[in-house]
């Protein structure tokens, strides 16, 4: 998939997606009908301190509402922090199986540590959906399905838009250095820029600043300082993008250095619109939450599957072009 064009990726996509949603729909019909056993399952996500998990769990909610009209359950289960990541997930898998559940669905963040849980749970029977990151990982786990976005995709988007948007000498920030999907935006962004005669250079901070803005935009400004021909940051995650705005403010280089983020938030959305902020790429972290949980409920209740594997919900540039339709979605909590 390598050079794909950012808006032709969008269109085919959405053609996937539409398909998806009316899968979806289907489902929901046949959950209201006469189910053959309630299922009960849980999900497993990011930080507690972290707020794109809560769009996830937006998702969830939704989806919640239709397995919990058929007698099953859903639980949510989240990190306190990303001090001692890897362990901790492997915990909230253990603790999952424990339960008793009938199915997980899990992000792979940290191969190493959650295969060997992922695989135990399967052994027993557990089915394993996949969402928002690790889709390599899939046949490792027994994974039925992933949806989200091909994090090497959406960093080679990335780099492709900005370098024809005029960066030559991007900053890749990685907020925790060693994560898949982080690792493989900045893999994705230097080939991008690479393609269009721009270079990257990444910058991997500690993970105990992970939330730290100000930690944050201290190390950034000091990249700025050291290297006056970095022309733009992206960060990989919104509010790295808020300490990234700070830091460039601070060094005195509003106007003159681009910025860039993967996920959204008010205040990334908010400097779109106004112009200091030129794009953001979106995984549509809703719709991971909510198939990730009714696909996975389906399965167990009625073994259905879909034929598309992965199911991709990213990337979606958003820039000046389509920032209104965005802000609709926002809203309504969906974006």
């Amino acid at each position: 998939m390598d050079g794909i064009h950012p808006m032709r990726y969008e269109e085919i996509n959405m053609k996937t997606l539409k398909k998806i949603a009316v899968a979806a729909a289907v489902t929901t019909a046949a959950f209201t009908a006469s189910p053959v056993m309630a299922a009960n399952i849980a999900v497993i996500a990011g930080s507690i301190q972290d707020g794109f998990f809560n769009k996830i769990k937006k998702g969830v909610d939704d989806a919640t509402l239709v397995v919990k009209a058929n007698g099953g359950t859903v639980n949510y289960m989240r990190t306190q922090n990303y001090d001692n990541f890897g362990p901790d997930l492997a915990q909230l898998i253990n603790t999952a199986v424990s339960q008793g559940v009938q199915g997980i669905a899990i992000p792979v963040w940290v191969p190493e540590s959650q295969i060997p849980a992922l695989q135990a749970a399967a052994k027993k029977g557990i089915k394993i959906m996949m969402y928002n990151s690790g889709a390599e990982h899939r046949a490792a786990v027994n994974g039925i399905n992933y949806f989200g976005s091909d994090e090497h995709v959406a960093g080679l988007a990335g780099g492709e838009y900005m370098a024809k948007n005029g960066s030559k000498h991007m900053l890749c920030h990685i907020q925790l250095p060693g994560a898949v999907n982080l690792e493989a935006r900045c893999k994705g962004l230097q080939e991008g820029a690479a393609k269009n005669g721009a270079k990257v250079t990444v910058l991997r901070v500690p993970a105990n600043l992970d939330g730290n803005a100000t930690a944050t935009a201290e190390a950034i400004k000091a990249e700025l300082a050291k290297d006056a021909s970095i022309d733009s940051v992206i960060n990989l995650a919104a509010w790295a993008s808020d300490a990234a705005a700070i830091a460039v403010q601070q060094a005195g280089k509003t106007g003159k250095v681009k910025l860039g983020a993967f996920d959204v938030s008010p205040a990334v959305l908010d400097r779109i619109q106004k112009g200091t902020q030129t794009m953001a790429i979106d995984q549509l972290p809703y719709l991971q939450g909510f198939l990730a949980t009714t696909m996975l409920a389906a399965h167990i209740d009625f073994g259905t599957s879909l034929a598309t594997i992965p199911v991709l919900t990213g990337p979606d540039i958003i820039d000046k072009s389509n920032i209104d339709t965005v802000l609709a979605g926002v809203k309504k909590g969906a974006r």
